[in-house]
């Protein structure tokens, strides 16, 4: 039997019941997409959008999903001061901004 190591920050991002609801078929799609997506924000922001204590770099868990795509939408707009958020804000879609802050929204 082969075993696969999947490194912890990827192994804590359990799907969200709120993004999607599991069916005999497995998984929703959409929310797997969601879920991949929002993996790429645990380098800084942790894993679960939870970073460590005393972190400078926000929580993204819990917090609502309206807020979170508003600060998304002003990053990738330019309208709010960032490092590096606005360049990697552009790189997502409306639709994937909107499924990212719903998974985070989702996390409790």
């Amino acid at each position: 039997m082969t075993r696969i190591l999947i490194p912890a920050a990827l192994a804590a991002l359990a799907l969200p019941i709120a993004c999607g609801a599991a069916s005999a078929a497995g998984p929703d799609p959409a929310a797997l997409r969601a879920r991949n997506h929002a993996a790429a924000c645990t380098n800084c922001h942790g894993p679960e959008g939870r970073p460590p204590a005393g972190s400078p770099i926000p929580a993204l868990a819990g917090r609502p999903q309206s807020e979170l795509v508003s600060q998304m939408q002003a990053f990738k707009a330019g309208t709010r001061q960032a490092t590096v958020m606005h360049q990697i804000a552009k790189g997502y879609s409306d639709d994937q901004i909107t499924a990212i802050a719903a998974w985070f929204a989702a996390v409790r």
